[in-house]
């Protein structure tokens, strides 16, 4: 597959439209504002990945890492995999070309249509759902398409697994849509794709060109319509200049250049703020801290969108939820997408309660480390469901058979992850402190729903006669800490500053009260959502940059072309 991205010496010095981000919202963002005749600089903080070049081994996932915490930060600025480290809840999420879309699990599943009567949802999203949001969903489908685990694939242990414990809880067990290409062949966008090789190491980074990451799709149509690509580039914050925008960056060539290093600046006259919800609202924060009028709500109504973690451990059947590591396909048995099942428990009386249940993978890059870090939570913190002696005994063969064969045998095998997602109340805080951004949310983790989550996977657990082993961060003597991959707030929407930071267009408040908003500056990624949604958020955000595309076009006369042929000239 051809670079997207250019070498830093041809970036100038000013574009008419400069997109900050490219993930879900930044690729959108690049692709729709091109496609509408515009000059498009597209500008990233991480590297450019290709299918072949994410780590698949303990050490290149290490070097990948980099980790934030109140002590100071760890690993290049440009790792791939971006952990933030807080006192009531961490964040995990990608960096790189693609953004998160390159390490998350792919599902694209709308919320309940109940999410948007949450008066919290500016007017004019709860009046636009059958026209503009509808069109939303309906041009990221086209272009994610998203679709389910195929009926003529290999069947998965994961799977069966799942099913079962549905059935035990007298749920529904159903495949969801995700991201992934199960065809061979050369998609709409002129991107060569191949099947799924049913790895499982989703999270890590697919090396075969199946999972649909905006590297296959938005990111390669802006650039097919004119769009430049950088990578390397932190911006740091904005500053309005006249009838222009200035945008101050710094060139991260090492990953190791400290965070007060020098800045330069390039102009625009529309920036679209898309650097992820800690992204963009840490751009916003350092902008009104260097006096940008915005609104007070900057960096508040954070949500983690119930996310929880949990695991059977070491139950009775096989489950083989630990992905191939640099092993080649067809040595090991099928582990299949990172997620591709889902208990469905929304639909409540009450829409808090709503919860989703879906399987995951261990990437195989961790594989050694997985058969003494599943026995030592589960000894910490586990609730054994089985409990005939010579099931037991059967478990202290399986963890030993783990510990000398390795994880593609006994008790690892035989474990399954469970990824949950809920409704917490969305009141996070997100904060500068010495410059970094930081996130409080005292109690978070006690919160009376997720001990009903808790008390689900322990009857989903008991099915498959495991040992239900909760993330041990979450037990009381952590603090109920948890730990969210779909952080949500923090520049949300609503009908003034008062109440949000950018209006239903995507439009940042230009001040503390009122909507008046700032010409030509927008956000359009997961910091804008103002609720949790209780479903992977993926396919919602991406619904919402579309959104806030066409009404940009719109205001601004520019016509979006939507033609997708089927391969580009």
């Amino acid at each position: 597959m051809t670079r997207l991205s250019s070498p830093i010496d041809s970036l100038k010095s000013a574009y008419p439209v400069v997109v900050v981000g490219s993930g879900y919202g930044g690729g959108i963002a690049a692709s729709r504002l091109a496609r509408a005749g515009q000059q498009v600089c597209v500008l990233e903080r991480g590297r450019e990945f290709q299918p072949g070049e994410y780590p698949n081994t303990l050490d290149a996932v290490i070097r990948e890492f980099q980790v934030d915490t109140a002590a100071g930060t760890t690993g290049s600025r440009t790792g791939l995999y971006d952990l933030r480290v807080n006192s009531d809840v961490n964040v995990f999420f990608g960096c790189g070309l693609g953004g998160t879309s390159l390490v998350n699990a792919n599902v694209g599943l709308r919320p309940e249509p109940r999410v948007f009567d949450d008066p919290r949802w500016p007017r004019e999203i709860r009046d636009d759902l059958d026209r503009g949001v509808a069109d939303g969903y309906r041009h990221a489908e086209e272009v994610l398409r998203p679709t389910p685990y195929p009926d003529d694939f290999p069947p998965l242990p994961k799977l069966r697994a799942l099913e079962t414990s549905a059935r035990a809880i007298g749920q529904e067990f159903d495949r969801p849509p995700i991201y992934v290409t199960f065809k061979e062949g050369v998609n709409q966008f002129g991107v060569e794709q191949h099947p799924c090789v049913l790895c499982g190491d989703c999270v890590t980074g697919c090396n075969y060109g199946a999972k649909n990451t905006t590297l296959m799709n938005y990111l390669p149509d802006a650039k097919n319509h004119g769009a430049e690509i950088y990578t390397g580039v932190s911006v740091r914050y904005l500053e309005r200049q006249g009838d222009h925008w200035l945008v101050h960056y710094q060139l991260l060539e090492s990953g190791q250049e400290p965070i007060d290093a020098p800045t330069r600046v390039l102009t625009a006259s529309v920036v679209v703020l898309a650097a992820g919800t800690l992204g963009s609202t840490e751009i916003l924060l350092r902008s009104k801290a260097r006096g940008l009028p915005l609104s007070d709500q900057v960096g508040l109504r954070f949500t983690g969108n119930g996310d929880y973690l949990g695991f059977s451990y070491n139950g009775e059947t096989p489950v083989n939820a630990t992905g191939f590591g640099n092993l080649p396909p067809g040595q090991l048995d099928p582990v299949g997408p990172n997620i591709a099942g889902i208990i469905d428990m929304r639909n409540q009386p009450r829409l808090e309660d709503g919860i989703v249940v879906e399987e995951g993978v261990a990437p195989g890059a961790l594989g050694s480390t997985l058969a003494a870090t599943y026995a030592a939570a589960a000894t910490a913190a586990g609730q054994n469901t089985a409990d005939d002696l010579n099931d037991r005994l059967a478990q202290g063969e399986r963890a030993a058979d783990s510990l000398v064969r390795g994880p593609y045998h006994g008790a690892v095998l035989n474990t399954q992850i469970f990824l949950v997602m809920t409704h917490d109340d969305g009141n996070g805080r997100m904060y500068l402190e010495n410059d970094r951004l930081r996130i409080s949310w005292p109690g978070v983790g006690a919160q009376p729903i997720y001990q009903k989550v808790s008390q689900r996977l322990l009857e989903a657990t008991r099915a498959l006669k495991g040992i239900f082993t909760p993330n041990p961060l979450w037990k009381d003597l952590a603090g109920h800490n948890l730990t969210t991959v779909h952080p949500l707030g923090g520049c949300v929407m609503a009908e003034d500053a008062a109440w949000g930071v950018v209006d239903h267009k995507a439009r940042v408040f230009a001040g503390p009260t009122g909507d008046a908003v700032h010409d030509g500056l927008y956000v359009a990624d997961g910091a804008i959502v103002p609720v949790p949604l209780g479903v992977n958020p993926s396919l919602t955000i991406s619904a919402l940059a579309e959104r806030a595309c066409a009404l940009l076009a719109a205001d601004r006369g520019w016509q979006i072309d939507y033609s997708l042929p089927p391969a580009p000239g």
